[in-house]
């Protein structure tokens, strides 16, 4: 077994869907660690963390559907892919709901396409794929570990449950060497999904309207900033050759309700968060945590908390929201 950690400088690198909010975050870094980077994208968001962060002029940028297999393999190709970061996806619960056909084409579809294209092009060394705590399922226990059952239920959950399956069987079947992550809500500067509750937070404090929650503001999840997010890839990345076939949870030491998560933020920033609570999400998991011993052993624990990300992040959402109020 090969165990030299993989150097990113100078490797030609893809970042499917980089240009979104986690996406640009790990592009940034990427960039730090001197490599070339590619990233697909369908649409682009000029308030976005990629493009006020300069990112797309240091990115190799391809309009590409992961949905279209041709395309996939001819950038795989083309530009001599030696790693790939499988981030492209439908990301919301809610959008799943109304429109199950084009989550589970675009979250199943394009993981098998960018497997498929590794598996034909054998100079592709890695490749992570984002998944979810969602994949899972609602399970009813405390902490969900990475042997558990991957059991969604609904179209988001079944999307991320089956992409989860379908990398290890590439890994079990062809030796594609694959490494799966499953987080819990990440939050951070660029998430401009302003139905997720740390930006929707935000956005109703700069604005100064009352925050709709959609659920009943008891449903618990993990909170996790991007930056641990991002240590989390580059690590299982340069270790592939030890991680390949696994799947890891990326957890947090932050899990909180959504009432729990509104007080402590109220109480970072010292203002007032006014909310209503609506009541009608649908197809949620009500209870959600990780346990994260796993990843814990190879190194990565989360550096950072709301307390110390907080204000910074909101700071970041004031300089695009501010002049909306």
């Amino acid at each position: 077994m090969e165990s030299m950690e993989v150097n990113f400088k100078n490797k030609n690198i893809l970042v499917t869907g980089g240009t979104g909010f986690v996406g640009s975050h790990l592009i940034e870094e990427l960039i730090n660690h001197k490599a070339n980077v590619i990233t697909t994208f369908e649409s682009l968001e000029p308030r976005s963390y990629f493009f006020t962060g300069g990112l797309n002029e240091k990115t190799t940028m391809i309009n590409c559907d992961v949905c279209d297999f041709d395309r996939v393999f001819d950038i795989v190709t083309k530009y001599n892919v030696s790693h790939i970061f499988h981030l492209a996806a439908q990301p919301l619960v809610e959008i799943a709901y109304y429109n199950p056909r084009r989550t589970l084409e675009s979250n199943i579809l394009g993981t098998i396409n960018v497997l498929e294209s590794a598996r034909l092009f054998p100079r592709v060394k890695g490749i992570l794929i984002a998944s979810s705590d969602k994949a899972y399922g609602e399970l009813n226990k405390n902490k969900y570990i990475e042997t558990d059952a991957l059991k969604g239920d609904h179209p988001y959950e079944v999307s991320k449950s089956s992409a989860d399956l379908v990398a290890y069987s590439y890994y079990k079947t062809y030796d594609v060497p694959v490494v799966i992550t499953r987080f819990g809500n990440v939050y951070g500067e660029g998430d401009l999904y302003f139905s997720r509750i740390i930006p929707g937070i935000l956005e109703s404090v700069i604005k100064k309207q009352t925050l709709k929650v959609r659920s009943d503001g008891k449903y618990v999840r993990d909170y996790l900033y991007v930056k641990d997010v991002v240590s989390g890839y580059l690590l299982l990345a340069k270790n592939i050759f030890k991680v390949k076939g696994e799947a890891f949870n990326f957890g947090s030491k932050e899990s909180l309700s959504v009432l729990g998560l509104i007080k402590l933020v109220e109480k970072i920033l010292s203002k007032k968060i006014k909310y209503k609570i609506l009541n009608t999400a649908k197809n949620e998991i009500i209870y959600q945590s990780l346990d994260f011993k796993k990843i814990q052993k190879l190194g990565w624990s989360p550096n950072y908390s709301l307390s110390s990300t907080i204000d910074k992040t909101y700071k970041w959402y004031n300089e695009i929201l501010g002049n909306e109020k």
